[in-house]
């Protein structure tokens, strides 16, 4: 692409950043999109964050993405938030107004949601869930369950309290549907239609392994992983030797991403060609 005076910048603030496709998917979207738009990377932790945000408000950016251990520490720099991500009490996307407000969103929910139902076919309004993980990706997921009906939520975490704070958050400020449960107790696990993986187990250097023995799994259960890189973990794996339906987080990453082009240029977003640049990213990390 061509980079001139007009063109709009856009940067993902956090650190670690090197696994990151963030940048080439919104950069294909931009292009398929005819959009003058630059995204990038700023490797970055909370203790500069606020003098970053500070730089972005008078430079020439349409916004800027977020991710950890940035999320919670950024609302603290923003002019408004909307009300879902507000009620959330994170945020993974900013957009600057003309005139330098800064406004903030979340779209990781957004992201999951539309994954959940659109592709994975799930009645959020009559399902219950049991939730493994309570940090950034949980608290958008259960958050944006809670938000559009979901009957039951059960969240565990190997840190106890991050599951017990989120549990509290969505009782608070969403419904009474949360509850924790300590970690290793399987035994709400039959209750529950939809299972959700939203630990960061069984990617990275914890690929191979499992949240949940499979024995525990049921036939008439769907699962859902927020990774997507490697495309089956061993808890979709598991699950689907079990004859669950499953899907992974390429859906999540895609429609999240999305949603940011939209709130970002006001126009549609060419969600294909964004999928399909996903999908080259997989393949070339597979050879």
């Amino acid at each position: 692409m061509k980079v001139d005076i007009n063109t709009k910048m856009v940067t993902l603030i956090g650190t670690p950043l090197g696994q990151s496709f963030a940048a080439r998917m919104q950069n294909a979207g931009y292009e398929a999109a005819g959009l003058n738009m630059l995204y990038f990377y700023t490797q970055a932790g909370s203790e500069h964050l606020g003098e970053i945000v500070a730089g972005i408000r008078h430079m020439n950016f349409a916004g800027f993405a977020v991710t950890k251990p940035n999320k919670v520490q950024v609302l603290r720099y923003l002019d408004d938030l909307d009300p879902l991500c507000r009620k959330m009490g994170a945020c993974n996307t900013v957009v600057r107004t003309p005139e330098g407000r800064l406004i903030g969103y979340n779209t990781d929910g957004v992201g999951f949601y539309t994954s959940l139902t659109q592709e994975g076919g799930v009645q959020v309004d009559q399902s219950v869930f049991f939730c493994f993980g309570g940090g950034g990706a949980g608290r958008a997921m259960c958050s944006i369950l809670a938000y559009n009906g979901a009957r039951k939520i059960y969240i565990t975490d190997a840190f106890e309290a991050c599951a017990q704070s989120l549990a509290e958050d969505i009782n608070q400020n969403f419904a009474p549907i949360a509850e924790f449960v300590p970690y290793g107790d399987f035994s709400k696990l039959a209750a529950c239609n939809v299972v959700l993986n939203a630990s960061g187990v069984g990617m990275g250097k914890t690929i191979g392994q499992t949240p949940l023995p499979k024995e525990y799994l049921q036939p008439s259960q769907f699962c859902f992983d927020a990774c997507y890189n490697p495309d089956k973990t061993r808890f979709l794996l598991d699950a689907e030797e079990k004859g669950c339906r499953i899907l992974n987080g390429l859906g999540m990453s895609l429609y999240q991403g999305v949603a940011q082009v939209e709130l970002w240029s006001g126009k549609k977003a060419p969600a294909e060609a964004m999928r399909q640049e996903l999908l080259r990213i997989l393949e070339e990390s597979s050879e």
